[in-house]
């Protein structure tokens, strides 16, 4: 069987505890190995960069389908859905048709989704097209992983897993750069065809690489549908609680409340049928091993924290600042751009220590470059993002390399793609919480602090009425005859400043809520068990 070959073993060979591709593996791996893990990064990075490149672009993309501002925000959510459903299902559909044949497929499927978000005219029609792109995307994340621990040696994993940590890191910093740019210069349906060369370039390389295998569809009766279907239901209730919960006052709302009923019934029984039957869909034991288990928690934190941060910067931005989606997008980039230089280093250091101390610093800086932006003030704008973005850059690229080598390099190798599929889904599940619950920070901590400095601002204090008279001169300057008009005007504008100025201590609450977040993953790394020894060849 050649080195690619990633399809099912026959009924038999997956009854031996290890299979053999996985246990022969030579010191080095070939270049035709490199070429196919090379491609599945590719993939990984495109579906990782759609998550996040119409974040700047959202305000343009609803003025285009003609769809309010409360409701743009499913145009990232239903691709996030789409993901988190499918990306369980990856080892299954796999094992069912063959690596190679879900590579391709889900790929090319992939891109034509992409196309078609473009020609979407109305909401509902752009939610769909999103939601198939998300799930056809979806797989791409995990096989990258998968191949990383089943096709190259130990000594040769921590590049694989840089090359993955690059894709994870730089392609959610970038994409509302990329998409930021290509809007205000060539229109928000740019953005979605930006999928459809770099994912040819994958499925050329792929379909060269990866060697053809039969299917084994007698797999398809011995499928856990059970699973499937009460784990998709779950999910979906409970991303659409998450999404809709802050704009339909919660539990407050009928719907919400029988929303997130659905989603805990299904989610209950799905992990209890897990744990129960004989051939489960997603292997929930595997959580029981110290490292994959801490690891994995761990890996929901740090989604909360990276979805999260690259929701509230935008949020920030173009709220507060009123910056256009080029101008958030360069902001953006810096949380990128230093990455391309210090992941690559990462190996070297896994060679020389402690992966958990490696890491642990990683959510540290991390941590440091959040708690660097809650004494922001309305003046607080893009050049003052500068030093926290970069020093955000360099704790990420110290954190995602190690994080899979602790919690995917515990795991044994015929495992590898069920633990993948876990470890993934629950960091992107990381990220929706992330994303839905520092909305709602955002809007608590506003309303807030906006009661703190209402009850300050009072008409019988003298300051007050300075400033309302010195306003009320002012618009009488600027063309206004009417000294009462003008004095409501001046009010209106004081009752601005002061929701502008809690909107801007409800994000720095939120930074703060990030940070220490992250500071609980740095805990829970630490946990780990003790890593084998660092592979200390293969580097190159």
């Amino acid at each position: 069987m050649s080195d690619l070959v990633l399809a099912n073993p026959t009924p038999a060979a997956r009854k031996a505890p290890t299979p053999v591709p996985l246990t022969t593996q030579p010191a080095r791996a070939s270049a035709t190995v490199w070429v196919a893990i090379l491609a599945a990064m590719v993939g990984a990075f495109m579906a990782i960069l759609n998550i996040q490149i119409t974040n700047a672009s959202l305000l343009n993309i609803e003025g285009g389908i003609g769809t309010g501002v409360d409701n743009g925000s499913w145009i990232s959510t239903s691709y996030l859905i789409g993901e988190i459903v499918v990306i369980p299902l990856t080892d299954y559909l796999s094992r069912v048709f063959s690596f190679r044949n879900i590579m391709l497929s889900f790929a090319s499927l992939f891109a034509a989704f992409s196309v078609a978000c473009a020609f979407a005219t109305d909401l509902p029609t752009m939610i769909a097209f999103r939601a198939f792109q998300g799930f056809f995307g979806g797989v791409l994340i995990p096989m990258a992983f998968t191949l990383v621990f089943t096709k190259l040696p130990k000594a040769q994993q921590p590049i694989g897993l840089a090359m993955f940590s690059l894709a994870v890191t730089f392609a959610p910093a970038i994409g509302p750069t990329i998409g930021g740019y290509l809007t205000e210069n060539y229109g928000w349906q740019t953005i979605f065809f930006v999928n459809v060369v770099p994912t040819a370039v994958m499925v050329t390389l792929l379909y060269l690489t990866l060697e053809r295998q039969p299917l084994n569809l007698g797999l398809l009766r011995e499928g856990d549908w059970f699973g499937i279907a009460t784990m998709a239901i779950g999910l979906s209730a409970l991303q659409a609680v998450l999404e809709e919960g802050n704009k339909n006052d919660w539990f407050g709302s009928p719907f919400i409340v029988k929303l997130a009923v659905v989603a805990a019934v299904s989610l209950a029984v799905f992990v209890a049928n897990e744990l129960l039957i004989e051939k489960p869909l997603l292997r929930l034991r595997l959580l029981t091993q110290r490292s994959f288990g801490l690891g994995t928690l761990a890996g929901v934190f740090i989604g909360f924290a990276l979805f999260g941060s690259i929701y509230l910067l935008p949020a920030y931005l173009g709220q507060v600042q009123r910056y256009n989606a080029e101008q958030i997008g360069t902001v953006l980039a810096w949380t990128g751009l230093p990455q391309l230089l210090l992941i690559p280093l990462v190996p070297k250091l896994m060679q020389r220590f402690d992966i958990r101390l490696i890491a642990f610093a990683g959510t540290a800086i991390f941590a440091a470059s959040s708690f660097l932006n809650t004494a922001m003030s309305p003046d607080y704008s893009g050049d003052q993002f500068l030093i926290p973005n970069i020093v955000r850059a360099v704790g990420q690229a110290l954190l995602l390399t190690p994080l899979s080598a602790i919690s995917l390099g515990s795991v044994a190798p015929q495992d590898a793609p069920a633990a993948s599929g876990i470890s993934n889904m629950m960091r992107n599940l990381g990220g929706a919480i992330g994303t839905a619950l520092l909305s709602t920070i955002v809007t608590k901590r506003e309303q807030f602090h906006s009661n703190i400095i209402g009850q300050s601002v009072d008409l019988g204090r003298e300051e007050v009425r300075e400033r309302i008279a010195a306003m009320t001169d002012y618009f009488m300057a600027h063309g206004m005859t009417d000294a009462a008009g003008a004095r409501h005007q001046a009010i209106i504008a004081l009752g601005k400043t002061i929701r502008q100025q809690a909107l801007v201590m409800g994000f720095s609450d939120t930074f703060a809520v990030v940070g220490i977040v992250l500071l609980l993953a740095g805990i829970a790394l630490l946990l780990t068990g003790k890593p084998k020894a660092a592979p200390t060849g293969g580097g190159h």
